[in-house]
């Protein structure tokens, strides 16, 4: 999937943008804060005018592979199967809260999905094409503010392409929301359902990326993982759709030795492998 670059910019998220130059508050109040508003203001323009250019001139791609696919729960894990064939295909490991909070479920991202004929949606998308030849250029000439602020708009481009393709999902492809497209309210996320990402609170593992990358095929598209599993182009984001009517963001916590020890077993990973991946969600 090629998408227009024209009809992302309307689904960024400016908030993040701020949070990254060390400007702390929401847009657009952010503009008439009485410490940051001039910085923000400026920087804003500067922003408008090189996501003008960047949209005008194509300087960046915007692209995807996704899909919706027919899931399982399997204990903590949630098994895809092939939409055509039925045959098993990807299995997404997860991991369980341990220590929530007083009177909360312990919560695992395979809670939302049915033992039986339920569906798991699974993407990577990037805006990150081209990123490098624009930053290559600005510090040729010494404009080192300027490639940050390129890279700063890839990954707000990046973010909303996300978005945009998750209101398609929850619209048109699964089709259980009949919501109106209204940008306020995807920043919000007051819609059904989550898009976990695959080293975020709920699911910390870097390391199920490749699979999900050969799963969907992310390499057709050029997108690619380094050694340590970052994203490459830098400005990309890959993860899953859950649209179970209960399902919500939450942090993991920490999690024991013992399920430490069964999620190896559930990976066929040695444990030491695990400890590596998932340090800093160990408990002591």
């Amino acid at each position: 999937l090629d998408y227009p670059l024209e009809q992302l910019v309307a689904c960024i998220d400016w908030t993040p943008f701020f949070h990254s130059w060390e400007l702390k508050g929401r847009y657009p109040a952010i503009l008439d804060d009485e410490k940051q508003g001039e910085t923000a203001r400026s920087l804003f323009a500067d922003a408008q005018e090189m996501l003008r250019r960047i949209v005008d001139e194509g300087l960046l791609q915007a692209q995807a592979v996704y899909g919706l696919f027919p899931a399982a729960r399997r204990g903590d894990d949630i098994q895809l199967f092939d939409p055509e064939s039925g045959a098993e295909t990807m299995l997404i490991p997860c991991l369980r809260q341990q220590r929530g909070r007083k009177n909360a479920n312990n919560l695992c991202l395979a809670d939302f999905v049915a033992e039986t004929e339920d569906f798991v949606g699974c993407f990577a998308v990037t805006a990150g094409h081209g990123l490098d030849a624009i930053v290559a250029a600005y510090e040729a000439d010494d404009d080192d503010y300027s490639a940050i602020l390129a890279k700063a708009l890839a990954d707000r481009l990046a973010e909303a392409f996300a978005e945009r393709l998750h209101f398609q999902i929850r619209t048109e492809d699964w089709g259980y929301s009949d919501e109106v497209f209204d940008n306020e309210a995807l920043i919000k996320e007051t819609y059904r359902g989550i898009r976990p990402a695959p080293g975020y609170p709920a699911c910390p593992d870097h390391s199920v990326k490749p699979a999900l990358f050969e799963f969907l095929g992310a390499d057709e598209i050029g997108m690619s993982l380094s050694e340590n599993h970052a994203m490459l182009p830098a400005a990309s984001v890959s993860g899953f759709y859950f649209g179970h009517a209960d399902s919500r963001y939450f942090g993991l916590g920490l999690i024991t030795e013992e399920q430490a020890k069964d999620y190896a077993e559930r990976r066929a990973m040695t444990l030491a492998d695990v400890r590596r991946w998932l340090q800093p969600s160990l408990a002591d």
